[in-house]
């Protein structure tokens, strides 16, 4: 009771002398704290809105061109104003107010101004085309030619000095959309590996039917668009890859990220998720701020931030998906609205959620005027922890909502959490920074177990219990009750590398930056006069708690199939890798052709995840690892050939999955130029043999093995009868691999494909006969 009058900024009673008006100071304190709190944040946006706005240019730079104009017509005695000035008076008095000088003042600095704007506009367009030429990429790694040399010079020009995080995205090139000649022949070369001669010259006939006749019309209106949007891509990956789905996405759409594997800070559940919370807390002023620098190959090339907008303070909502329907009414067609997911972003949120043994808290993360601190937060979680009360009826497995089929959900959340306590209550979760669960379980990486316990973990970051983290959170903090942590994060809103950045960010502070005391906790003290976490309060009836259990039961079974094995490949990592003259990524892919034509028998088609955000909006691009140059090393491997033959089909294959992995990132890939062009024929209602082919063999549809190379970031398989494998180059000698599959497929196992992978990435080292002793 004592917390929700300090709630109250004042009382009143009415007496027979009057109104007693009682102030309470400290939550008018606390109010104005807030506010002052909330200007300033409006203030440094509008201020880094502005210095983006002007990016390459800037408030000194516009000091500079103004004075230096108005010093150079000063001293040849020119008209600043470029007689503006007098051609005004003829029709406006303007001299009545204004004398000589002020005029020739304001002049100057219009006409400066005019000129400022235009150095901006001309480096911004001459940045743009600089970014656009991408022969650097082309360069043998070590050695970087003159004309490379003189345009990075030039790029380093035009780039201004100390970007912000956003300041590069109006220089930013567009995605540029390949010729459909060059697509269609570059789908077939990824195809042949996996057809028969049949089968290829039937597909031949259907893309150069394509090529000629409804291609190019398709083209045309993919053309007009890359025009009008700023990527043609991005906005219809995003609702049909990821929104239109119905199916969960807990374990088919979210990933997740681990923690430390060999650190352990403290073992203290309340002091880890401390640190981890305030870290987190920490990387979203600055990203409120834009003071994270930009990403910057070679520390030159800049690449599109527009991802990092929706890290925090986001949720995706479900919609219900009613079909289309056409019916001719009055010689007119109408149709049902479509309803799907969408992503729902707050501009400011000043509380986290938080899941503890089937109950959920609203936590508030500031208090006067200030972020809490580590130990504050620390004494919050432990007031979570202390507390013993019973889980409302239906609020234990709530989230499960979350884990289940989307369209049951959105019709719950509609029906029965949009009115009342229940809607305040999932207002609070939804609205929240993100997500926290303080799990019941403990997981850790144990040396003397090494597989079981990380295929533990693996799985209990994947799906945990399917009701014990909120899947359409942009990301969930799981701190375990052992201290060690991980993230789920969901798909939509941004690619994992986004989310790799922050989990970089927050293992790099916790134990270093911001540390523990000897006994495990927090360091510094515990506030005296914290309100504590509020407790969300839900009214939920047997109806919604009977799709509760229909989607948990769900949820479970799709959990229960997921075959997950991590292990660390410790017998060598990159810097053994790089002795051979080799790329790290092509060395691991071919050996991962290598362990699935092992353990199956045969190739497949295979997605590996290539960003493109050297263009503005860019998201992700597929290299088809499965060429004809890697098929033909593994069969010689398979076969009896030489060391020497073995090497050289190894170096062509690596170079030919380097040129592929080039031209995914130069915007000059297959797979998301087929997509758009079979979602602008679906629009126009034409069908297309070959597109339907073409991306029914595309990414997230059938892809049976998905390879994808994830910093710390593990997705599960596209297939039902295929691999997911993600693996990490943790410093230059270990690999650490994740792969998943699915127990009801008789024909994978993620454990016996493991040992292909560790098996065959040694047998490709052994061609190169190197002496790895006299090497370390």
């Amino acid at each position: 009771m004592a917390e929700a009058h300090q709630a109250v900024a004042f009382q009143f009673t009415v007496t027979p002398d009057g109104i007693d008006l009682q102030l309470c100071h400290e939550a008018l304190r606390q109010i104005y704290l807030s506010g002052l709190h909330s200007w300033k944040k409006r203030f440094i946006r509008f201020k880094n809105g502005v210095m983006t706005g002007v990016y390459p240019g800037s408030p000194p730079g516009f000091m500079v061109v103004v004075v230096s104009y108005m010093s150079y017509n000063k001293y040849h005695k020119l008209d600043p104003s470029l007689g503006m000035f007098a051609k005004l008076s003829q029709h406006i008095p303007i001299g009545r107010y204004m004398s000589e000088d002020s005029q020739k003042i304001v002049g100057g600095v219009l006409v400066g101004t005019g000129l400022w704007i235009t150095i901006i506009f001309i480096m911004r367009n001459a940045l743009k085309c600089l970014l656009s030429w991408h022969g650097w990429m082309y360069s043998r790694h070590g050695s970087v030619s003159l004309g490379t040399r003189l345009w990075m010079l030039l790029v380093k020009v035009f780039s201004g000095r100390k970007p912000m995080l956003y300041s590069f995205q109006n220089s930013l090139p567009r995605l540029p959309v390949p010729p459909v000649k060059d697509t269609c022949r570059r789908y077939l070369e990824s195809a042949r590996p996996l057809m028969d001669d049949e089968q290829f010259e039937r597909m031949k006939g259907l893309a150069k039917d394509f090529e000629k006749n409804l291609g190019p019309r398709l083209q045309w209106y993919l053309k007009l668009k890359s025009w009008w949007a700023s990527n043609y891509v991005s906005d219809w990956w995003e609702e049909y890859i990821y929104l239109r789905g119905r199916g969960p996405i807990m374990v088919n759409s979210n990933y997740y990220a681990m923690d430390f594997l060999y650190v352990f800070p403290t073992s203290i559940q309340a002091a880890r998720a401390g640190n981890a919370i305030h870290a987190i807390m920490l990387y979203r002023r600055k990203l409120d701020r834009a003071q994270i620098k930009p990403l910057m190959l070679l520390h030159t090339i800049p690449m599109c931030s527009s991802q990092y907008e929706r890290m925090f303070n986001t949720s995706r909502v479900p919609g219900v998906d009613t079909g289309r329907v056409l019916s001719r009414a009055a010689s007119s067609h109408t149709a049902t609205l479509l309803l799907l997911d969408t992503i729902q972003h707050m501009n400011e949120s000043k509380h986290i959620a938080v899941y503890h043994k089937g109950r959920f808290f609203k936590v508030w993360m500031f208090y006067d005027g200030r972020l809490l601190l580590p130990r504050e937060i620390e004494q919050q979680m432990e007031r979570i922890l202390a507390d013993k009360s019973e889980p409302m009826p239906g609020e234990e497995a709530l989230a499960a909502l979350t884990a289940g089929d989307r369209t049951p959900w959105a019709k719950a959340r509609d029906a029965y959490f949009s009115r009342g306590k229940n809607k305040q209550s999932l207002d609070a979760i939804e609205k929240a920074a993100f997500f926290v669960t303080l799990d019941d379980t403990e997981q850790r990486f144990v040396e003397k177990n090494p597989i079981k316990s990380l295929d533990s973990f693996a799985k209990s970051l994947l799906h945990g219990k399917c009701y014990d983290r909120w899947f359409d959170k942009s990301f969930n903090l799981i701190v375990f009750k052992n201290g060690t942590m991980g993230l789920n994060a969901e798909h939509s809103w941004a690619d994992a590398p986004i989310i790799g950045h922050l989990w970089e960010h927050v293992l790099s502070m916790d134990p270093f930056k911001l540390g523990y005391t000897e006994e495990g906790h927090c360091c510094g003290e515990p506030h005296p006069n914290l309100p504590g976490p509020q407790r969300l309060q839900w009214d939920i009836p047997a109806e919604c708690q009977d799709v509760i259990q229909s989607s948990l039961t769900i949820a479970r079974t799709l959990a229960d199939d997921v075959d997950c094995h991590s292990f660390p490949f410790n017998d060598f990592g990159k810097g053994l890798i790089k002795k051979c003259r080799t790329s790290p990524d092509a060395f691991i892919q071919i050996a991962l052709q290598l362990a699935h034509y092992r353990d199956k028998g045969k190739f497949c088609l295979t997605y590996e995840a290539s960003m493109t955000r050297l263009f503005r909006e860019g998201r992700t691009e597929t290299v088809r690892s499965c060429t004809m140059e890697t098929c033909t090393f593994v069969r010689s491997m398979i076969r009896d050939e030489t060391r020497e033959e073995r090497l050289k089909l190894l170096k062509e294959a690596a170079e030919k999955h380097q040129n592929m992995y080039r031209l995914a990132m130069t915007g000059k890939g297959i797979d998301r130029h087929l997509f758009c062009l079979y979602v602008v024929s679906k629009y126009l209602g034409e069908d297309s043999p070959f597109l339907k082919e073409a991306v029914a063999c595309g990414p997230g549809c059938s892809s049976p093995v998905c390879c994808c190379f994830l910093s710390s970031l593990c997705v599960h398989q596209v297939a039902d009868d295929g691999y997911g494998v993600s693996y990490i180059i943790v410093g230059e000698n270990l690999i650490n691999f994740h792969i998943s599959s699915k127990h009801s497929s008789p024909e994978t196992d993620s454990h016996r494909f493991g040992g292909n992978i560790r098996q065959a990435m040694l047998d490709i080292l052994d061609l190169f006969q190197l002496d790895k002793k006299a090497i370390k």
